[in-house]
């Protein structure tokens, strides 16, 4: 476990995008708070189209995709886990064997891999849009069309305002109607009307262009819109602007599918091999939006999911600035939690984890500050640990985990929440219900402190911390309460009674040692 490293001028990062169609790995380079391009490379792995009729990932799928992470891997050597951000998005969203790829996927990699949800891409793709381009305070569309999902996002500058994923896009459609490589009109409009059937949400999403959701410019980000506007820049068709996909302009490349008729015979400069076989879907894809946005034209954006993911990194090397902090702020607003109460808790279990922290140094050396990932976990675990209460006082810590687990928070990962999840859960009651997250130690000392947090702020006060130690002892826990404090604290003794003997049930150690 590492502390947090300072991303100063000159450190590199790097940004890891495992998609549906291809895995991409951006290396760049901090300089006065802007990421320089070092490298930039890309596979097309195919994951999306290994998803079979009971949506596990084939073994050809997963053998693809580590193969292309073993040589991202050996480009990454030498970097550290906080210089690399690796995420994952639709495809394995869907699959019900991700775990299994994941754990396999990690081991070749060597770095953490994050499957995000669907709203929490369509934030990071703006984020990569607005930064390349220029400042301004223009009202923005941006769209993304990947291999299984389509993300759609409304914003002004570099602030997204309204996020969205639908899960359609350029290989599954392809699959679905085009998986022969014939290229018919029959085909492309039953594709078109299928993406629109996805995406017509989207229509109550954006609202009427009058509104005042309307925006200035629409943008299509990386991917599809790239690869269409690649086309179409190498082929100049009438009334073309370069980097602008126009409807006129889709209408000239649907002709050119058409006359092909398969995408074997697809003779198009500017189109790219690992494009040629969803090419078809890609299309229809864009189509639809053209036709339920009302769009005229579309300018093609450098800006991608990496890119939103290397500038967030910048971000979370500055807590104010972390996204994340303003989610769990959300959450307590939003479910009415004690605001006083969560403060509390979260002062005590950073004490609590500050006193172990210690002990481990003492034993092991290192050093584990406030900035530490999982003092930050703790203290975010602690700000929404009573924001169940909005759905019932009774087993509060139930409803607060449902909520975690099932929710879109901005800036987190899906396994981020949860393990916060586990957290909220796990603070109160017996441990059997979280018995299984134990053996993780990440999750194991954090869940201790908040539980004693929680404990010693059961009078909704903030309690006397003087006279209270806790340390690691062999493999399990000891706190030292000395006279004084367990006079002056007669019910709280009693309920760390009761905390160690939940303990023994679990067959984990946590003893109390009082006078």
């Amino acid at each position: 476990m590492l502390p947090r490293m300072a991303l100063k001028d000159g450190a590199a990062i790097a940004a890891i995008d495992l998609g549906s169609n291809s895995f991409r790995l951006e290396i760049g380079r901090v300089a006065h708070g802007q990421v320089e391009r070092v490298e930039y490379l890309k596979e097309t792995v195919r994951l999306g189209g290994g998803l079979d009729a009971d949506g596990n990932l084939s073994e050809a799928a997963i053998e693809r995709g580590c193969e292309c992470l073993a040589r991202f891997a050996e480009r990454l050597r030498g970097f550290t886990p906080a210089q690399v951000r690796a995420v994952a998005t639709q495809t394995l969203r869907e699959a019900r064997n991700r775990d299994a790829f994941v754990a396999r996927a990690r081991a070749v990699l060597g770095f953490p891999i994050e499957v995000i949800s669907g709203r929490e891409e369509a934030r990071l793709i703006y984020g990569g849009v607005a930064h390349l381009l220029p400042e301004s305070d223009e009202r923005r569309l941006v769209v993304d069309i990947g291999g299984r999902s389509t993300e759609v996002v409304l914003g002004r500058g570099v602030q997204p305002l309204k996020v969205e994923s639908y899960p359609v896009g350029s290989v599954n459609l392809s699959l679905r109607h085009f998986a022969d490589g014939r290229l018919t009109r029959a085909a492309l409009d039953a594709a078109t009307l299928a993406a629109q059937a996805v995406l017509e949400d989207a229509l109550g999403f954006l609202g009427d262009r009058d509104s005042d959701h309307a925006w200035d410019r629409a943008y299509g980000s990386s991917g599809t819109v790239g690869a269409i506007a690649d086309v179409l820049d190498a082929n100049n068709p009438p009334g073309h602007t370069a980097g602008v996909v126009t409807a006129d302009d889709l209408e000239w490349l649907v002709a050119q599918l058409l006359r092909a008729g398969h995408v074997d015979k697809l003779k198009l400069a500017g189109l790219k091999e690992d494009r040629r076989a969803v090419i078809g879907g890609g299309v229809a894809t864009l189509r639809a939006v053209f036709a339920l946005v009302g769009l005229d034209a579309m300018h093609a954006a450098r800006g991608a999911l990496r890119h939103g993911v290397l500038y967030e990194m910048l971000d979370r090397d500055v807590a104010t600035a972390d996204v994340r902090e303003r989610t769990v702020q959300r959450l307590v607003q939003k479910f009415g939690a004690d605001a006083a109460q969560a403060a509390r808790v979260r002062q005590v279990a950073l004490h609590l984890w500050a006193q172990l922290q210690a002990s481990r140094n003492e034993r092991d050396g290192g050093d584990q500050d406030a900035g530490h990932p999982l003092a930050r976990q703790l203290a975010w675990a602690a700000e929404v640990h009573e924001i169940g209460r909005a759905v019932a006082h009774v087993e509060y810590h139930r409803h607060g985990a449902y909520i975690l687990e099932h929710s879109d928070g901005a800036g987190f990962a899906l396994h981020e929440l949860q393990r916060l999840g586990v957290l909220v859960l796990g603070q109160r009651g017996g441990l059997r219900k979280v018995a299984a997250a134990l053996d993780d130690e990440g999750l194991r000392e954090p869940l201790l402190c908040l539980r004693l947090a929680v404990l010693l702020c059961h009078a909704r006060r903030a309690p006397a911390l003087a006279g209270l130690g806790l340390a690691r002892r062999g493999t399990g826990y000891r706190l030292e309460v000395d006279a004084a404090w367990a006079a002056q604290h007669p019910r709280s003794v009693v309920l760390l009674e009761e905390e160690a003997a939940h303990w023994r049930r679990v067959q984990r150690l946590f003893e109390v040692r009082s006078p």
